[in-house]
């Protein structure tokens, strides 16, 4: 997964070994992890991209990869270890370490189209007469599909049980979207849901609505935190069959860090400037408002 900042990573799969030598090419390195610390070689110019990937190479059984990580450089100017440097590259021996943050890193909630997935949750016929407000939030879930279309962002679509629920309304357009998958388990965090963010680089963050708050969005989006990516739930796009189990849910995921948003204000970050190329599709889809129905006294 994409680091945010270029010293900070949430870690990706890797494996395989390494060589303690430094053959014609290469620098020697000593990687140092826990009480570990293990010398091998990069090649000359290997960047933070690379020490990540030794990092893995050496230590991918002992790392937890769901945790934050920091990657220092033992400066002998200080004698000790700094925050590795942007743009950094191996040009000598050194000692590089791998340290785990012990603190949250705090929540900004920028969206770029580059970086979001959108995540439609379980949108089905059946849910109809039992969702509260749903006309509502079908109609803010249409103008979320038609922004990810315009600015060329992956969506991906789940139907809870469709043999027994029906598949996603009709109103609904899932014209281009990246995969629609039947599921029984109420998060949509599923094996092939996990494949498909594996296919679409530097993913970051990923705005969810659908169907129920307390339910499905709610684990949906506590399986993305604590994969590390970040989520932005549509509050005027997802609801439940209980008002007040929306409205503790939406309470309870904003307490840990999970961004509750409206849909005017996710297409609008997405954009972000009036000169964007994409500005006045996006300004046509938002120029009538989002409807103010019952949804909003009960965020």
């Amino acid at each position: 997964m994409a680091a945010a900042e270029p010293a900070v990573a949430a870690l990706p799969g890797g494996g395989g070994g390494a060589g303690a030598g430094a053959p014609s090419g290469t620098v020697p390195v000593l990687f140092c992890f826990s009480v570990f610390a293990r010398p091998a070689a990069v090649p000359h110019g290997a960047g933070y991209e690379l020490l990540i990937q030794k990092f893995l190479s050496l230590y991918g059984d002992q790392i937890d990869m769901h945790r934050k990580f920091v990657v220092q450089l033992f400066a002998e100017e200080w004698g000790q270890y700094v925050d590795l440097p942007k743009g950094f590259a191996v040009s000598e021996r050194c000692k590089v370490r791998l340290v785990p943050l012990q603190i949250q890193l705090t929540t900004l909630g920028n969206l770029t189209p580059s970086s979001t997935v959108f995540f439609c949750c379980d949108m089905q016929e059946r849910f109809r007469p039992a969702i509260k407000y749903f006309g509502d939030i079908i109609s803010v879930g249409q103008r979320l599909l038609q922004g990810a279309r315009i600015l060329g962002i992956p969506v991906i679509v789940t139907e809870q049980y469709p043999k027994g629920l029906g598949s996603t309304v009709q109103e609904i357009d899932l014209t281009g979207v990246k995969l629609v998958l039947p599921k029984t388990k109420f998060s949509m965090v599923l094996p092939e849901v996990e494949a498909a963010l594996a296919e679409i680089p530097g993913v970051r963050s990923v705005v969810l609505f659908g169907v129920e708050t307390h339910v499905c969005i709610q684990q949906t989006a506590l399986e993305l935190v604590g994969r590390g990516i970040e989520v932005h739930i549509v509050a005027d796009a997802t609801s439940s069959r209980s008002m007040m189990d929306r409205m503790f849910a939406l309470e309870r995921l904003a307490r840990t860090g999970i961004i509750v948003t409206t849909s005017e204000a996710v297409l609008l970050q997405l954009v972000a400037d009036k000169d964007h190329p994409k500005f006045k599709e996006i300004q046509n889809l938002i120029k009538a408002s989002a409807p103010e129905s019952g949804l909003l006294s009960k965020v």
